[in-house]
């Protein structure tokens, strides 16, 4: 033991930005539950993207393919296999708890959202809002975001960037294959990328929160000890 206080997932300098960041992304995901309860045609604005990307030729349909991929279960499982053996390679816990956390919460919020909104596509037991695949996607690389701004030092401008970019990246590209073969409407890929983006920060949030209160319980208990010991 080194006695050193573990590092925060979400960095104090990002927290007075992605807070706010995060509770409109929030509010854009009830926004969207809300006109699209019940839907099972694509809005106006659907409409109008769907004529451009859906049905895509090869070889971007193999693109997208190979994107979906990494939202299956086997793509999705080796991504986040991955991510936990390198924050324990790193002695990292708290990040491999947020990368578990905060990737699973982001996936399974969609699910409850899916029962609730009722919006399907291609037939009454498909339900579309929002994109798990989208949120998943964002939702790991918003993780990795934090964890590298952590790990680097990153400030206030430099880390938020990189969260917010990262997110945007990952979210597109999963929103655009989740499009383009006919899984989601293009509002359910906005659905599922502010999910993640709701949701992540609030996790990283948790996870310091709870890690710190045991981490101070624990030495509480260890210095008791050490004054009996004495006596």
């Amino acid at each position: 033991m080194t006695g050193r206080p573990a590092p925060p997932v979400l960095p104090a300098p990002l927290r007075a930005w992605l807070g706010p960041v995060a509770a409109l992304a929030a509010l854009v995901v009830l926004a969207l539950g809300v006109l699209y309860a019940d839907a099972g045609a694509p809005g106006r604005v659907d409409a109008r993207i769907l004529a451009a990307v859906d049905g895509v030729a090869p070889p971007w349909r193999d693109v997208a393919l190979a994107v979906d991929f990494l939202g299956e279960p086997v793509g999705a499982a080796t991504l986040v296999v991955a991510a936990v053996t390198g924050c324990l390679l790193l002695r990292l816990p708290r990040a491999a708890v947020l990368v578990v956390g905060g990737v699973g919460l982001a996936v399974g919020t969609t699910k409850l959202l899916k029962s609730l909104v009722g919006r399907t596509i291609h037939g009454e037991e498909n339900l579309s809002f929002p994109s798990g695949h989208t949120a998943f996607l964002t939702a790991f690389a918003l993780v990795v975001a934090l964890l590298v701004t952590g790990r680097l030092g990153l400030g206030r401008t430099a880390g938020t960037s990189l969260v917010l970019i990262m997110g945007l990246l990952a979210g597109t590209a999963m929103g655009w294959a989740q499009v383009a073969l006919g899984a989601h409407y293009p509002t359910d890929a906005l659905g599922g990328w502010s999910t993640a983006l709701a949701v992540v920060p609030a996790t990283a949030w948790l996870v310091d929160r709870t890690a710190d209160r045991l981490a101070g319980r624990t030495a509480e208990r260890t210095a008791d000890a050490g004054r009996r010991a004495r006596r």
